[in-house]
């Protein structure tokens, strides 16, 4: 359904209008609110995955694209190029956005349950940097990881910055949150995961030779914020401290870079 607006106070647009990930989330109309998905491929993969557009915003030159993808009931705003950076409150390079309803997200039992052939999970422990949740999704689908979980304080995946950087592989790699971490360990190790933190440690092991010694062994590797690092009480409860032997100086790697060396190493 076709409209072409040009008056940034209609109504009709408010899901774009200005809205901060935060707002977004919290949106009334709503049970869980909404993400916005930017440009054609992030779009395409997010209704491929089963997530439901509310409403779409494009420039003229995106109707041929996008115009036939979404269902006939999914409003599409047809907007001048000009006024869509002053409807959205940043840059929008792709020249289309949907809005789109956030899917429930399963508990860690369920989750579990519906991944019986998965062999390597990550977990995210409170990393609050979106840019990091995004690259590190990117890499989980690109080097076979079977799903991500994210802990109480993580950024959120289907943050703007996160979905972007990811290129909408956040909609492709399962994902849930786990509450009670890192007491909800004690599931994983119930389901037969073996956990590994990612940590400097005089008792870690070297990737190589872990990756070595799981062979075909559910491992569930544990990436920490950077600074901080992981709990005290994740690395005590882990069953394996895993560290990337460094060189010239270097102590660590940004927490994405780790993310993709881990994924290679441990690739079935």
């Amino acid at each position: 359904m076709l409209t072409y607006v040009d008056d940034l106070t209609d109504p009709r647009l408010d899901d774009f209008f200005r809205l901060t990930d935060v707002a977004l989330r919290k949106k009334l109309e709503t049970e869980r609110g909404l993400y916005l998905a930017e440009g054609d491929k992030v779009i395409r993969r997010a209704v491929a995955a089963g997530h439901t557009p509310r409403a779409a915003v494009m420039t003229e030159r995106w109707i041929e694209s996008l115009a036939d993808f979404f269902p006939g009931d999914v409003p599409q705003f047809i907007v001048p190029e000009d006024l869509l950076t002053e409807l959205t409150g940043f840059q929008v390079h792709r020249g289309a956005i949907a809005s789109m309803n956030r899917p429930a997200l399963q508990g860690l039992g369920e989750f579990l349950a519906q991944c019986p052939d998965a062999r390597r999970i990550f977990i995210l422990e409170d990393l609050v940097n979106h840019t990091n949740v995004g690259a590190i999704f990117r890499s989980a689908a690109a080097l076979g990881v079977d799903a991500v979980l994210v802990t109480d304080h993580c950024a959120d995946p289907l943050y703007r910055r996160s979905v972007k950087v990811s290129m909408g592989t956040v909609f492709q790699v399962p994902w849930t949150r786990i509450e009670g971490w890192p007491h909800a360990m004690a599931a994983l190790a119930d389901a037969g995961w073996v956990t590994a933190s990612l940590a400097l440690s005089d008792n870690a092991v070297t990737l190589d030779q872990f990756a070595a010694d799981m062979g075909a062994e559910k491992v569930a590797m544990i990436f920490g914020a950077e600074g901080d690092g992981l709990a005290h009480a994740t690395l005590a409860k882990s069953d394996y401290v895993v560290t990337i032997p460094m060189a010239g100086g270097v102590d660590s790697l940004n927490v994405a870079a780790t993310s993709a060396l881990a994924a290679w190493a441990l690739r079935p």
